[in-house]
């Protein structure tokens, strides 16, 4: 274990140091300026050499895109091997264009993460999660990748919600399967509703399938940003009859006053989420708990480096 090293970027220092705990890895260290004019100043302080190197740093604004693909260079120049950990892929909705002249933006920054230098062992990419599971064939030049799932974390948050009794929701049928597959799974029964979309930024519950009538509902979804379709999901349950209404999900973006209005609502008893993006850690509260993906990780990279 000794020749390991995980460094991260600024916006994942707090998941990295658990890597580090439970792992009982080194951590690397990194010294981080900003200048007047917007500029970053990166100088790794660790060794390198000859180490295996994990890199932890999601995709979640063009900032921290930028400082993880500038500090991979640098990582890249002198470590044996480069594991790239991607907790959160942003613009992972932008993985096709629907008009003429739209920019694949997941396809960008998956051509990105492609240009970064290939260590004496080769670049090793593992994503969580991801929205769309087709975003890694955007990577280029025989990169390495892996794709988690984070179903224990998730089937952990709902059962310490709803113990073994509740009803297992989407906010749309386009989850259904995977819902599905969750409650067959934890033994517990599923429903999705049904929506129409009216325009390009609104949509309409048409119908809830299977029975909530006095059932505690956990809707579950991959990430939650603004809250819109979820609180229009938590209103039809309700309005079915539901006792009262949960949301887990891998994500929490939350921007803005996002999560003021869903909690504000009424709608939402309670969140969870993992820490697979910064801002579920900063807004932590009683109304949103937050379960790390530290364990999930830990155990992918002891099996991948042979620890």
């Amino acid at each position: 274990m000794a020749d390991i090293s995980v460094f991260s970027i600024q916006a994942y220092q707090q998941l990295g140091d658990r890597l580090c705990q439970s792992g009982g890895w080194e951590r690397g260290q990194v010294d981080v300026q900003h200048f007047p004019d917007g500029e970053r100043y990166q100088r790794v302080l660790s060794p390198v050499l000859g180490r295996q190197v994990v890199l932890l740093g999601g995709t979640c604004e063009d900032g921290c895109t930028l400082e993880l693909f500038d500090l991979a260079n640098q990582l890249a120049n002198e470590a044996r091997s480069l594991t790239l950990v991607i907790p959160y892929f942003g613009y992972s909705t932008m993985e096709r264009s629907v008009q003429p002249g739209e920019i694949v933006t997941a396809k960008a920054r998956a051509r990105l993460l492609s240009a970064i230098p290939q260590a004496d062992l080769g670049n090793h990419l593992v994503f969580v999660d991801l929205h769309s599971a087709g975003i890694p064939h955007y990577l280029e030049g025989g990169c390495r990748h892996t794709h988690l799932y984070a179903k224990e974390v998730v089937k952990e948050m709902c059962r310490e919600i709803g113990g073994d009794d509740f009803v297992l929701a989407s906010t749309d049928s386009g989850r259904a399967a995977w819902v599905e597959s969750l409650a067959l799974e934890m033994g517990v029964g599923m429903s999705f509703v049904y929506k129409q979309r009216l325009s390009g930024t609104q949509t309409q519950v048409r119908a809830v399938q299977a029975l909530v009538e006095d059932r505690k509902v956990i809707i579950y979804d991959d990430m939650i940003r603004t809250g819109g379709s979820l609180l229009s999901a938590a209103k039809a349950y309700l309005e079915s009859g539901a006792r009262e209404v949960h949301a887990v999900a891998s994500h929490g973006i939350f921007p803005g006053e996002s999560l003021f209005k869903i909690e504000s609502s009424g709608l939402i008893r309670s969140l969870a989420v993992t820490d697979t993006h910064p801002r579920a850690l900063a807004l932590r509260c009683p109304f949103l708990k937050v379960h790390s993906v530290a364990p999930l990780l830990v155990e992918y990279l002891q099996k991948s480096l042979k620890v």
